[in-house]
C-alpha cells in the first residue's frame, strides 16, 4: 500500500478515514477539497487542478482523499490500494449533518448549513455515483488491492488491524 485513493460518498467519511490511514501508514495525505477549493468559494481551473494531480501522483507514495469523478478513473490507473466506502444513505447523510459548523482541515471555510443540492447530490448517489465506480473499480480492479466497507465499524476494525500490525 504505497499509492492509496479513498472514495464514496459525500458524509461517508473519507478525510477521517484517510487521516487515521496517513497517521498509521506515514504516507503523505492529500484531499481533492483542498485543491480544487479555493477560500472565496471558489474553484481552481480544472486545468490547475488536474495538474496538481498529475504532480503527487507521480511521487512514489500518497494517499488521495475525495471522489472527484472525472478524474477517478485518472487516479485508479495510477494506485495500488483503493477503499471504497460504501455506506448507507442515512450514515452519509448524518455525517454531513455532524459536521456543520465545524472547521474541517480539507475546506477553507466551515458549512453553516446543509446545502439542498448538495443534499439530492447526496442522496442520488447510490443510484446515479455508485454503480459507475463499481463499474470502474471491476474496470481497473486487476492488480489493485480494493477494500470496500459497509459501514464504519468494518473501516474502524480494518484501521486497528492496521495499526496493530505496524
Amino acid at each position: 500500500m504505497r499509492k492509496v485513493i479513498i472514495i464514496g460518498c459525500p458524509g461517508s467519511g473519507k478525510t477521517t478515514f484517510s487521516r487515521h490511514l496517513a497517521r498509521i501508514t506515514g504516507l503523505l495525505l492529500y484531499h481533492l477539497d483542498s485543491i480544487w477549493h479555493k477560500p472565496d468559494k471558489t474553484a481552481v481551473s480544472e486545468e490547475a487542478f488536474v495538474r496538481k494531480l498529475e504532480e503527487i501522483m507521480a511521487g512514489n507514495t500518497w494517499i488521495l482523499d475525495g471522489n472527484f469523478g472525472r478524474t477517478m478513473e485518472m487516479r485508479l490507473r495510477r494506485c495500488d490500494t483503493v477503499f471504497l466506502l460504501d455506506y448507507p444513505l442515512e450514515t452519509c447523510l448524518q455525517g454531513v449533518r455532524d459536521r456543520i459548523g465545524k472547521p474541517r482541515p480539507e475546506m477553507p471555510w466551515i458549512e453553516e448549513k446543509m446545502d439542498p443540492e448538495f443534499r439530492a447530490f447526496i442522496e442520488s448517489f447510490p443510484q446515479t455515483k455508485l454503480p459507475h465506480i463499481y463499474a470502474l473499480l471491476q474496470r481497473y480492479g486487476d492488480g489493485r488491492q480494493v477494500i470496500v466497507f459497509k459501514s464504519r465499524g468494518e473501516a474502524d476494525v480494518f484501521l486497528k488491524r492496521l495499526e496493530n500490525a505496524t
